[in-house]
């Protein structure tokens, strides 16, 4: 039987009739005491015994579920819920970076931010924002690799009137002169400034190096936000491809009833045009596989190390890509009980931090690796103990308390996925947009029940080799402590993603390369 919480049982034990009272773990009647859970014969059971024959029935939680609807073509979900009289209305849109060449990259970026801040074309930029203020909208723009994702929250009464003004937005767009000299003064800031962080610095060096020229791989360059790729013209064309209405997924909830929310959704989707053509196929990226150490020399007291390859799984309805989500918890990415921190901070204190990542797609193998930062002088220390962690997975597989522990973990995570009614229609729309089954989510916690210690060690052994990792490190050279050599053929790497075998480290420079 589940132990009983301490202050659970004190508290009911307080409140024993008679003016008895709990210290420790012994009721207190003036002089006398008796263990809790002793009781005169012939009395009712008191104490933790009386707590103890308590029965509960079990708990059963039924989650809410989205209804699907069709409208002009477009699939809609729905989920009614008026405990607040708010309505959230979600649009997502297929076709993002991923789906074009690399001239198209910058006016693809700024599409969502620009048709949020460049205006209608009738309607300059302030009137819009004094039109939100107005009726106490919540408007939110933002792009990915594989699509546009926009958000409108409004008052019930409001909701038909910020419809409106999205549709404007949306089909109308301004692209107001001003809003595009602002983004791209921003976005050459940002150019500017990427290596003012190591860690953001590493990340995007790592997936260059990983992806090379591929959208993944893509470092944004002055080159991108230079007039002849990214303009009023260039941005038009794209808005033209991808603003169009098969590509469309809505959802609306909150204090809306279909019957309510089926005619203004119909009136928002007339106006859109279908779409000419479909969207360029996204290619299946190609990832590296030769390993290889690489130094991205900085002036910096502490150094980045990331160490991964290839992840070798798809997000799909297997046993392998459900181990491989327990694996990768295990390995890193929970926190103070994963073995990366135990091994890095804990046991050794080379780090106060350090984790795993294990990414998945439905398309494409993602990447398996680790990421720590620590002293300059203890680089090549950690790094060996990253690998050396990695490698233990293998060799010392868990046991089955270690992946019961990781499965309650995610599982008892699970209400959180039902915070609000909006979370439940944006996670039906996620998986709509990337052909999961609506099911998923509770699939995919059926299949983490189902993980043993077996399946681990199995897919552990097959995709967590360390010896064709690549090895990245952004740091000084200069103050590595010995044996960079030993982790494998070393390379110098430069900003621009170039590099070169790197036989004998120098001084790292005092600037930026």
């Amino acid at each position: 039987m589940t132990p009983i919480p301490l202050l659970l049982i004190a508290s009911l034990a307080m409140q024993l009739p008679g003016g008895d009272a709990v210290r420790g773990d012994t009721i207190v009647r003036g002089a006398l005491s008796a263990p809790v859970g002793s009781a005169p014969i012939g009395s009712a059971p008191i104490g933790r015994v009386a707590v103890e024959a308590i029965s509960f029935p079990p708990l059963v939680f039924d989650p809410p579920r989205a209804d699907e609807h069709e409208v002009l073509g477009v699939p809609v979900f729905h989920l009614h819920d008026p405990t607040l009289p708010l309505v959230d209305f979600a649009l997502q849109l297929r076709g993002g970076t991923g789906n074009f060449p690399r001239e198209s990259m910058a006016a693809v970026t700024a599409l969502p931010a620009l048709l949020r801040s460049g205006g209608t074309l009738d309607l300059s930029p302030d009137s819009v924002d004094r039109r939100i203020d107005l009726q106490a909208l919540d408007l939110s723009f933002a792009g990915s690799g594989g699509g546009m994702t926009v958000g409108l929250n409004a008052l019930t009464r409001a909701f038909p009137a910020g419809l409106k003004l999205l549709s404007e937005l949306l089909l109308r767009p301004g692209f107001d002169a001003e809003a595009i000299a602002v983004w791209r003064g921003q976005e050459l800031s940002l150019v500017e400034r990427q290596d003012d962080d190591p860690a953001s610095l590493a990340i995007s060096a790592f997936n260059r190096l990983m992806f090379g020229d591929q959208p993944v791989g893509w470092v944004s360059t002055a080159e991108d936000v230079s007039r002849e790729r990214f303009s009023e013209d260039t941005l038009r064309q794209m808005y033209g491809t991808i603003v169009c209405r098969d590509r469309l997924i809505l959802g609306v909830s909150g204090d809306v009833t279909w019957e309510e929310a089926e005619p203004l959704i119909r009136a928002f989707l007339e106006p859109w045009p279908t779409c000419g053509s479909p969207l360029p196929t996204l290619a299946t990226p190609v990832l590296r596989r030769e390993g290889g150490v690489f130094v991205l020399p900085r002036t910096v007291e502490q150094s980045t190390v990331i160490v991964g390859g290839p992840g070798g799984v798809l997000q799909q309805d297997s046993p392998e890509f459900f181990a491989s989500q327990i694996t990768d918890r295990l390995l890193g990415g929970s926190g103070f009980g994963s073995r990366l921190l135990s091994s890095l901070r804990t046991n050794e204190g080379l780090a106060y931090g350090a984790y795993s990542v294990w990414t998945t797609s439905p398309r494409y193998e993602g990447i398996v690796g680790a990421v720590t930062a620590t002293g300059a002088e203890r680089t090549l220390q950690a790094t060996r103990l990253l690998l050396r962690t990695i490698e233990e997975m293998r060799s010392s597989p868990p046991d089955p308390e270690e992946v019961g522990r990781a499965q309650e973990e995610i599982a008892n995570g699970y209400v959180f996925a039902f915070g609000s009614p909006g979370q439940i229609v944006a996670r039906r729309m996620a998986y709509r947009a990337q052909d999961l089954p609506a099911e998923w989510l509770e699939r995919y916690l059926e299949g983490l029940s189902e993980v043993t210690p077996e399946t681990v060690a199995r897919v552990a052994d097959e995709h967590l080799g360390t010896s064709g990792m690549t090895i990245l490190i952004v740091g000084d050279p200069s103050r590595f402590d010995p044996g960079l050599d030993e982790l494998g053929t070393v390379f110098r790497l430069f900003s621009d993603g170039s590099y070169e075998p790197w036989f004998t480290p120098p001084a790292a420079p005092g600037g930026a390369q």
